[in-house]
């Protein structure tokens, strides 16, 4: 690896280091900081599953070997977490940019309680639109994820979010599930974006009355312009319920699993062409749709992105 990007030794660019094969990553003393991306999916007017954005996964190696996000995280000093989790959104925004998608959006964490005074909200909200700048995207591509946390200073995250969005980019509350607080998050965020709590959703998943109230509070959701996803999704079943519940974006390893980059994505599920103008759509012959599933079942399709 060598170092890219020179800047003054303060930012957390001039920690960044290119690989080889193109790719940003980072050190933490005996660890290599890599981004990985999972594929988030919402459904074309055909009802064909594509793919409409990435979240950005840190993954670290030491001597080689993966180590658990978890155990990395435990060991990150409370003095170096701030630069941690800021070095993070960089890495995924300049990796995320290297696929030149047009349209796909990137989901990146932002963990209150690190970014408490307005100054360091300031600098933190200057070096994603920096590192978004670099990566050739656009502002509305990146969805800052805030995670609920204790005691956080409900100001300071307002504060963030809007000086997020007057730049353009766009806000998501993580982990909306049945706790009173969720709702005032929403009201007073007012994000673009709303992801369910995934042990919550499935264990409500699994009983018709639950089915029905997360279909309520999904229409209720999508009436407010906001989006909802449901993430976590580990088998068939859970995609066929979330497409008859109207679930716009659906995320999960029976989908699809994250990958380190720079990815296979691009192959995987090329961006659709789409003309700049056209008086005329041509007749366009596709191919059959691969698909998977059981045998008698509606199945999530991807069209010729193939799973």
């Amino acid at each position: 690896m060598h170092t890219d990007l020179m800047m003054n030794s303060n930012s957390v660019f001039a920690r960044l280091e290119r690989m080889e094969d193109g790719t940003f990553a980072t050190s933490y003393g005996p660890f290599v900081l890599q981004t990985a991306l999972q594929p988030i999916f919402g459904e074309d007017a055909n009802g064909i599953l594509e793919l409409a954005a990435f979240e950005g996964l840190i993954r670290a190696k030491r001597n080689g070997e993966p180590v658990p996000p978890s155990q990395f995280f435990s060991m990150v000093t409370a003095a170096d977490m701030q630069t941690i989790d800021s070095l993070c959104r960089t890495l995924h925004i300049l990796n995320t940019g290297l696929l030149n998608r047009r349209a796909a959006k990137l989901f990146v964490n932002f963990h209150p309680g690190l970014f408490l005074t307005l100054n360091d909200i300031r600098h933190e909200v200057d070096r994603i639109a920096v590192a978004t700048r670099e990566a050739g995207m656009r502002p509305e591509q990146i969805v800052c994820e805030i995670t609920r946390k204790e005691n956080e200073d409900l100001r300071a995250i307002t504060h963030f979010a809007a000086s997020l969005r007057n730049l353009g980019f766009k806000i998501a509350v993580d982990e909306y599930g049945a706790q009173d607080s969720d709702a005032e998050r929403v009201r007073i965020l007012e994000p673009e974006f709303v992801k369910f709590e995934t042990s919550w959703v499935l264990e409500f998943m699994n009983i018709s009355t639950g089915s029905a109230l997360l279909k309520v509070m999904v229409d209720q959701f999508k009436e407010r312009g906001i989006t909802p996803i449901f993430e976590g999704l580990e088998d068939l079943a859970q995609v066929e319920l979330c497409q008859q519940l109207g679930v716009p974006l659906m995320q999960g390893y029976v989908l699809a699993r994250p990958e380190i980059a720079p990815t296979s994505f691009n192959q995987t599920y090329p961006e659709p062409f789409e003309p700049i103008r056209q008086t005329t759509a041509p007749a366009v012959s596709r191919p059959a749709s691969p698909t998977f599933g059981l045998a008698g079942r509606k199945n999530a399709s991807f069209g010729k992105r193939g799973v």
